[in-house]
């Protein structure tokens, strides 16, 4: 009976929205890829439902590519073949940017997060932040998000991406101290080091400040998304979770057909 609900909601809603925002090299066209379960790169259509002709000038270019080449619109629509149920929209690294590209963000983000119809709306956000400068998390250009934009009711999630970075500077830091040590006690320090790195980032109290307009309602860590045996359950079941609209819920569970694992948390919640 679920499972006929799930369609019947997809049929009349269409597809699940999702802003995606971050730097450039945040690692936001892996994760749409491994969301859908691709290698491919994306369609990218208009607001008219046109395709928009892209040259892609490598195999592996990327969304911030895209948009450095002056491709970019960020109400643009980006749907995997593998995956049509979902909608992407990219916000380019606007750290470079001009205020009125930011100002541009804020508008969509406003009307989309209130718009009339549910299938017009953006249904989540994802702000990626890389952990590859983990001394530089928290920048100009998420504190400006976080403490200027008006989400409404989209549930943000702040998506640290390439957080295996870490791994090696913990490494770095405590190496005389692992000189004898088992590999099994080895790995238990380095994961403790990585932990006080996470934390005296300060990241997280950033996010969370009552401040802040946007407020994450969770954060997940991404770690080798770019090899092939990884994937991102964590972050669809976060997303999930996040979201207050039970028929939004049962809508993106129903687009997750093979994580039978996330099917069955969602339906116990």
């Amino acid at each position: 009976m679920a499972t006929i609900e799930a369609q019947d909601l997809r049929r009349m809603m269409g597809r699940f929205r999702v802003l995606i925002m971050g730097r450039a090299n945040a690692g936001k066209t892996t994760i749409l890829q491994k969301v859908c379960n691709t290698t491919d790169q994306p369609e990218i259509y208009d607001t008219k439902g046109n395709k928009v002709r892209v040259m892609i000038y490598a195999i592996h270019a990327s969304i911030a590519d895209l948009s450095r080449r002056g491709n970019h619109d960020i109400t643009n629509e980006m749907v995997f073949t593998s995956n049509s149920t979902f909608v992407f929209h990219d916000s380019c690294g606007f750290e470079a940017g001009s205020e009125e590209e930011f100002e541009d963000m804020k508008k969509f983000i406003s009307d989309r997060a209130h718009a009339t119809k549910l299938e017009d709306r953006i249904h989540a956000i994802w702000y990626c932040i890389p952990m590859d400068e983990h001394c530089r998390t928290f920048q100009r250009s998420e504190e400006k998000f976080f403490q200027e934009c008006d989400t409404g009711h989209v549930p943000v999630v702040a998506v640290f991406t390439k957080f295996e970075a870490l791994r090696p500077v913990a490494y770095g830091d405590i190496k005389k101290q692992l000189l004898g040590v088992s590999r099994e006690e080895r790995s238990k320090r380095i994961a403790e080091r990585v932990e006080e790195l996470f934390s005296r980032t300060g990241v997280l109290d950033r996010l969370y400040s009552p401040e802040n307009r946007a407020r994450p309602k969770s954060h997940v860590r991404l770690q080798n998304v770019n090899q092939q045996n990884t994937n991102c359950d964590t972050l669809l079941e976060s997303t999930t979770l996040a979201l207050d609209n039970e028929e939004l819920r049962l809508c993106l569970v129903s687009t997750q057909k093979s994580n039978l694992e996330l099917c069955i948390k969602c339906a116990i919640v």
